[in-house]
């Protein structure tokens, strides 16, 4: 089975949290503080399997978390770094923001390079970290960050050169096989080939290019009918194309009537697609009568094309050479495959001390809100007055006081942090 097109949940691990801990040794009576820090939590990337070409090992198991990092202990003891998740997909796999869309990385780009896609939370801090010549005694360290998660959709857009499109049964797993080592299933009926078939193409030496077999496109493909729709995207990558059609119209087909429609269902998907190099190869010459078939016909709407013609016979390998030959001269004068760059987030309408933060006044309370805020929560220690202080200060320097009073918070309402509410003085 052929898969293409997933939607999975990654989350990297959360960081460890720092400890409280204060040195107790023989002859130590009141040691100072030496709680350790937490380890990082684990990071999901992304890592290129030259050995596959599918999604499918995304088709039963659709969420992926890292590992958490470890706690701190006492005695300076810092908690294990967590290792990071490797998801493996195929080359030329597309990674979208399933929330917005945008392209966050192409897997072919820097020759497909590892992406870290989210990344693991921050180890928290120990007690030690917190003591001052007036702060000795510190009752509070900071908890871990909690690691990025989100849903991505991966999209596979095939490492093609060449892509050869048409009309089902006109030739083109024929031609594939006959021109590479690919061994596409090859038979006499619609649809015979189910999923996009690569072969390498050598042209002499280590040279060579890749050639995509689509399958068949048909009326009506870029709005979904038949099996091509779900394949259109396989040829966005694809420098070239080579369009078959059947000169021997031995199945009553015109050639120039399929012409007409597989380019139409091309710019519908696609205007940029549709403007893609085209050569035009007139399969089946064993099987041309010309007696039946109006040639000249043929060949003065091709010329209207402005695309060169080929005739070429998958059976009997006629011409096939002279066509790899050509392709191969035409590919060195074209620009290189097409990689997707990375797409940025519209900005944000607030964001306090460069950390995202949302204000929202319901009846007389203002509720913060942000990622960062409740990370920071989980560090404070709600009943130590220096904690309180120091999260006071933070507040304070990330801009949400002055943010509150834009919004009209005034002395006496009510502030709404998650789970803890006070009063707003000044």
């Amino acid at each position: 089975m052929f898969v293409d097109n997933v939607k999975i949940y990654i989350k990297a691990g959360d960081g460890g949290n720092g400890a409280v801990s204060f040195r107790r040794e023989k002859y130590v009576a009141a040691g100072g503080p030496d709680g350790g820090d937490g380890g990082h939590g684990g990071n999901v990337v992304f890592r290129v399997d030259e050995g596959s070409n599918t999604l499918l090992a995304f088709r039963y198991k659709h969420k992926f978390v890292a590992g958490r990092g470890g706690d701190g202990k006492g005695a300076k003891c810092h908690g294990a770094t967590a290792e990071d998740l490797v998801i493996l997909v195929p080359p030329g796999t597309l990674i979208r923001n399933a929330a917005d869309g945008r392209i966050l990385h192409d897997m072919s780009e820097n020759d497909g390079a590892d992406y870290v896609a989210c990344h693991g939370g921050r180890g928290g801090w120990g007690n030690r970290h917190f003591a001052t010549p007036t702060r000795q005694v510190p009752m509070f360290a900071k908890n871990g960050t909690e690691g990025e998660e989100k849903e991505v959709i991966l999209e596979l857009k095939m490492l093609a050169d060449v892509g050869i499109i048409g009309y089902p049964s006109v030739g083109k797993s024929s031609i594939l096989a006959r021109i590479s080592a690919a061994k596409p299933k090859i038979a006499d009926y619609h649809f015979t080939t189910l999923s996009p078939n690569l072969g390498v193409v050598r042209t002499g030496g280590e040279s060579g290019f890749v050639a995509a077999d689509i399958p068949g496109l048909i009326e009506g493909a870029s709005e979904g009918a038949g099996l091509g729709h779900a394949f259109l995207r396989h040829v966005d990558r694809c420098r070239l194309l080579l369009h078959v059609v059947d000169i021997s119209c031995f199945e009553g087909r015109d050639p120039i009537e399929d012409l007409k429609t597989i380019n139409q269902e091309l710019a519908r998907y696609s205007p940029e697609l549709a403007e893609r190099p085209q050569i035009i190869l007139a399969n089946k010459t064993d099987a041309l009568d010309r007696e039946l078939v109006d040639v000249e016909a043929f060949e003065a709407y091709v010329e209207s094309l402005d695309c060169p013609l080929f005739y070429v016979s998958a059976a009997t390998g006629e011409n096939l050479d002279t066509v790899i030959a050509f392709v191969a001269e035409r590919l060195r004068e074209l620009p290189p495959m097409r990689i997707y760059e990375g797409e940025r987030a519209e900005e944000d309408a607030y964001t306090g001390g460069g950390k995202e933060t949302v204000i929202r006044r319901e009846n007389n309370t203002y509720h913060v809100e942000g990622e960062w805020l409740k990370n920071l929560m989980g560090q404070i220690n709600f009943s130590d007055y220096e904690s309180l202080n120091f999260f006071q200060r933070v507040l304070e320097k990330s801009g949400v006081f002055a943010e509150l009073e834009k919004k009209g918070c005034r002395d006496g309402d009510t502030v709404s942090l998650y789970d803890f509410e006070f009063e707003y003085v000044k």
